[in-house]
């Protein structure tokens, strides 16, 4: 039986990975072998990053996705349930087993990931069809690409409240899709996946057929685009240690902002100091803020916005 909830739910529909991360001094090219630091392991997967970070700033998050009947598996699902997520409909595989990544870590803070989908890519329509009623009664539904695109598809069909999709990895969305979308979140190099060439960022946007389309840009910021106009968000200065969960925490923190009530813009404002805090700390989940330290950060003179 599922639990009751109190409030408006974030049901987060996607992946949960075991992130196995390595520092290195230069991402390796092919055929070279790059001697790094020790590796850490820490529970990751956009899915599950995302759940965590709108938990962490104080929205009621729920989870639906697939882990393997493995050690992983259950180290992946205590996280998030020491985060606050409800893990009911994270379910168990026997025939895969759970999702790793594998990330390198450079000395600028830039990561290249391998992702190995493992048990995500046996989350199954009648998996999210049994989650109906979940999914239907959710005050947000946020998305992703780490599980198969037919799944995300029925999620967003499913949905009745506000849908946010967080196109990445880049892949091609089918126009019915993109017309359930509320919210399209993507970065630089996803939209230009999406419109098929590099353009204007803004004109690139308007291209899809999304309602509401916010463009992160790193260290640059944001970019929102609306049927009502165009707002820039400027980046936050700080000093990179791991960029890894940065978009997660962006898209998990914008989706907490809209469950609260906020305008997107305001949203996205406080979404992208989130995903500035995160890049300071090392690991996917382990960087991801608090609702305190996101009030402190964002508090700081010359920095614009609140938590």
């Amino acid at each position: 039986m599922r639990p009751v909830y109190s409030r408006t739910v974030i049901l987060v529909v996607g992946s949960l990975n075991l992130d196995i991360v390595v520092p290195v001094p230069h991402h390796p090219q092919p055929g070279e072998t790059v001697l790094g630091g020790d590796h850490a392991r820490h529970p990751g997967g956009k899915g599950a990053n995302q759940a965590v970070a709108a938990a962490r700033l104080g929205a009621t998050v729920a989870m639906l996705g697939r882990v393997g009947d493995d050690d992983a598996g259950k180290l992946l699902v205590s996280a998030l349930g020491d985060a606050d997520v409800g893990v009911d409909d994270v379910l168990v595989s026997g025939d895969a087993p759970s999702g790793i990544a594998l990330i390198t870590v450079d000395d600028h803070g830039e990561n290249a990931i391998v992702v190995s989908p493992g048990a995500n890519a046996r989350l199954t329509l009648s998996d999210v069809d049994a989650a109906a009623e979940l999914i239907a009664g959710a005050g947000v539904v946020l998305l992703q690409l780490e599980v198969p695109l037919h799944t995300v598809e029925r999620a967003a069909q499913l949905a009745r409240g506000t849908v946010i999709l967080n196109p990445a990895p880049a892949a091609e969305l089918s126009r019915s899709l993109l017309e359930q979308v509320d919210v399209l979140i993507p970065n630089r190099g996803e939209l230009e996946f999406l419109v098929q060439g590099k353009r204007d960022v803004a004109a690139a946007a308007r291209e899809l057929e999304a309602h509401q389309v916010v463009v992160t840009l790193g260290a640059e910021g944001a970019l929102v685009v609306t049927d009502g106009g165009i707002e820039r968000i400027a980046g936050h200065a700080v000093e990179a240690l791991d960029t890894t969960a940065a978009g997660d925490c962006f898209c998990g923190a914008l989706a907490a902002g809209l469950e609260e009530g906020l305008d997107l813009v305001a949203a996205a404002r406080r979404a992208n100091a989130a995903a500035a805090l995160s890049t300071t700390r090392q690991g996917a989940q382990p960087s991801l803020p608090t609702r305190a330290e996101l009030h402190f950060f964002a508090a700081r003179p010359g920095e614009r916005g609140s938590s």
